[in-house]
C-alpha cells in the first residue's frame, strides 16, 4: 500500500499526494502523511472552510467596513 501525504497550497486549499513524490508547483507538504483513508479524515477535520484563502479575507474584510 502506498503512503500518501496532504498537501496544501496558497489559497489554503488541501489535497492528496503520493508521500514519495515531491508535490507539485503551488503546493506544499502540510505534514501529515498516511493511508488514503487517514489523510482523507485529517483534511475533513482540518479544512472546515473551503473557501479559497482570497475570498476569506475579502469577507472579512467586507464585513469589517459594513459593521
Amino acid at each position: 500500500m502506498n503512503a500518501t501525504q496532504v498537501v496544501v497550497n496558497d489559497e489554503d486549499q488541501y489535497s492528496l499526494w503520493p508521500a514519495e513524490a515531491l508535490p507539485p508547483a503551488g503546493w506544499r507538504v502540510e505534514g501529515f502523511s498516511g493511508t488514503r483513508e487517514d489523510c482523507l479524515a485529517h483534511i475533513e477535520a482540518v479544512w472546515t472552510d473551503m473557501r479559497p484563502r482570497s475570498v476569506r479575507e475579502a469577507s472579512q474584510e467586507a464585513e469589517s467596513r459594513h459593521g
